[in-house]
């Protein structure tokens, strides 16, 4: 009776450094997000598109591989190359046309043409060739302001292409850092698994040993899904957002990219908003773009009521007839100079109309530039709101992040001590995994907000 009585207090006393020894964890935070854990889980054989390591991709690489390949970019391009033939084209009328013409014809001698024509009626046999020159000496502003119009347009176009190119940026680097988070996200759920695959283990070595209740197990079990569950939801957002940098980057297929984050402390937003909208005003090729369209349209109504005024052209021929009749040719060559004015009395109103079609339009254009600046403000200040509210998260983030983790390894010191149950610390690892999650977002969030910030600021890429 006496030793059982002894093996009893032995028990008891040892039972405290027994759950210690069993549940020995480090109340050190959890690993950073680039980190990998160092053992397996139940949820690393699922699906894992990224799994093997790839060529390593930064934000600049990435934005340079979009701009060479995105079809956008080509697009826009290819669009303001055409546009400059469009110039090419209203050019050419105020340089001279040249046209060459050979003729043959057997005919009945001296035969006249009675019908179907009000030319020259009479049919020779010959044989003849001649140069035809026109040449426009004015058109009293008609084909100049064409002419200025088209180059405005091509203006507007490459500020177009130029406007398209900072969007792909943004994009680009919206699409890099979302992948960057959702990689950051899920390095953080395998950390939550290997955490309370440990915890499910030794807390299950303890309800075998009688030292713990089913009731601890079975909340271990719940933690440990939960966890997998979050694991499995983190795997699949990581494989889509690569898939989205992907097509971004002008890729057909999926690429495997380490990506790198050289940004080690991202600076604070500028204070000055004034500033940047003054600097959006000024460098945003969009309006740039929308203002060349307005003054361009404006040159083509100008252009379109030129047309009621005269057009004085000077004309000219020269030429030879090797095989003729001799008796109606008395040279065997030709040539002549002249001008030409045509004037216009009347066609039913089409110029005008033209003209005013053209004008109404130039307005239009005109509002809807001051409608895409009052846009511009709105949206200048909406990113530096956020930039700022994202900055300021930063700091709050990480305060949580540490008070989370404080929490958490008193919450393990009490349960090996015996002090509380599983519950109190199961509530501590769901809160210092909600923290850890909040800080990874808020790191990529305000970098987000930045990138924004620069593109409706118009900085260029």
């Amino acid at each position: 009776m006496r030793t059982a009585l002894c093996l009893l207090a032995t028990a008891i006393l040892l039972a405290p450094v027994m759950i210690s020894h069993a549940l020995g964890q480090s109340t050190e935070p959890a690993m950073a997000p680039g980190q990998a854990p160092s053992s397996s889980n139940p949820a690393a054989s699922t699906r894992n598109i990224a799994s093997a390591p790839g060529p390593a991709l930064s934000r600049r690489e990435a934005e340079r591989m979009a701009l060479a390949n995105n079809p956008r970019v080509s697009v826009s391009h290819l669009l303001a190359l055409a546009q400059h033939q469009i110039v090419r084209e209203a050019r050419s009328s105020e340089l001279p046309t040249f046209t060459g013409s050979l003729t043959a014809q057997e005919a009945n001698e001296a035969s006249r043409v009675s019908s179907g024509s009000l030319s020259a009626s009479r049919l020779f046999t010959r044989v003849g060739g001649g140069i035809n020159l026109s040449q426009l000496i004015t058109d009293f502003g008609h084909t100049t302001n064409l002419v200025a119009s088209s180059k405005l347009q091509e203006s507007a176009q490459q500020a177009n292409e130029l406007a398209t190119k900072e969007d792909v940026v943004l994009v680009t680097d919206q699409a890099f850092y979302n992948a960057l988070q959702a990689q950051a996200l899920l390095q953080v759920a395998k950390q939550t698994v290997n955490l309370r695959q440990t915890t499910h283990s030794q807390v299950n070595q303890l309800a075998q040993n009688k030292l713990r209740s089913t009731l601890d197990l079975t909340f271990a079990n719940v933690n440990l899904s939960q966890a997998q569950l979050l694991q499995l939801d983190a795997q699949n957002n990581a494989d889509a957002a690569m898939a989205s940098l992907a097509e971004v980057l002008g890729l057909d297929h999926l690429a495997n990219y380490t990506l790198v984050d050289n940004t080690k402390n991202s600076p604070p937003p500028p204070p000055d908003e004034q500033g940047l909208l003054e600097l959006a005003i000024r460098q945003r090729p969009d309006l740039q773009s929308l203002d060349l369209s307005r003054q361009s349209q404006e040159k083509f109504s100008h252009a379109q009521h030129d047309q009621m005024l005269p057009t004085l052209s000077a004309l000219g021929t020269v030429g030879a007839t090797p095989v003729r009749a001799g008796q109606y040719y008395v040279s065997s060559w030709d040539g002549a100079i002249g001008a030409n004015m045509n004037i216009p009395i009347f066609n039913g109103f089409l110029f005008s109309a033209q003209a005013k079609e053209a004008k109404l339009r130039a307005q239009a254009t005109a509002e809807q530039s001051r409608q895409l600046r009052n846009v511009i403000v709105r949206d200048v200040q909406t990113a530096w709101l956020d930039a700022n509210n994202a900055f300021t998260r930063l700091g709050v983030t990480a305060q949580l992040l540490n008070q989370a983790n404080e929490s958490l390894g008193l919450a393990r010191t009490r349960y090996k001590l015996g002090l509380s149950s599983i519950v109190e610390l199961s509530q501590a690892q769901l809160q210092q995994t909600e923290a850890e999650i909040a800080n990874t977002n808020a790191q990529y969030q305000y970098r987000l907000t930045l990138a924004a910030l620069d593109f409706q600021t118009g900085v260029q890429p």
